[in-house]
């Protein structure tokens, strides 16, 4: 499901594809997104979307790029909830991890250089809201252990 937020009453609205939520996305900070900009909708109709633990909520960066024509960009939550993994289908199927594989695959494949660039790609990773992941969930237990980690390295530095 993907969602906005409107930027005058803050109320969460539905975005039916991905490619919509993209173009909203890519622009967001040159073109803010407002109720009135969907046709019969306002910012006195009821939100579309309740911000709250029913689901979890991953909030994207505002202006990262529409992904590049032949490719697609996936965001996929990890399975203990500790964080997203960005990946893009290449148009020869395979996925990109980094901007290291989409250079590898532009000097393999020199005939999509006109078409893409290095540039075009953003690896940049969602945000997990916390406070909308299960408390009895895997994700709060792994970060606990994470943060415990964390303490004991520094504390012996």
């Amino acid at each position: 499901m993907y969602a906005v937020q409107c930027c005058e009453c803050h109320q969460w609205r539905t975005v039916p594809t991905k490619d919509e939520f993209e173009t909203i996305r890519e622009n967001f900070s040159d073109d803010p997104w407002f109720c009135s900009k969907r046709p019969g909708c306002s910012c006195e109709d009821p939100a579309d979307i309740e911000y709250d633990s029913s689901r979890i909520w991953v909030i994207d960066r505002p202006n990262i790029p529409k992904p590049p024509p032949k490719t697609e960009r996936l965001v996929i939550m990890r399975c203990d909830l500790a964080k997203m993994d960005v990946y893009y289908v290449l148009p020869n199927g395979k996925r990109a991890k980094g901007i290291a594989d989409v250079q590898k695959f532009l000097d393999a494949n020199p005939e999509y250089r006109d078409s893409l660039s290095v540039e075009s790609f953003s690896f940049t990773l969602p945000r997990i809201v916390e406070e909308t992941v299960s408390d009895s969930s895997a994700w709060r237990t792994k970060r606990a252990k994470r943060r415990g980690r964390k303490n004991d390295s520094s504390s012996k530095n």
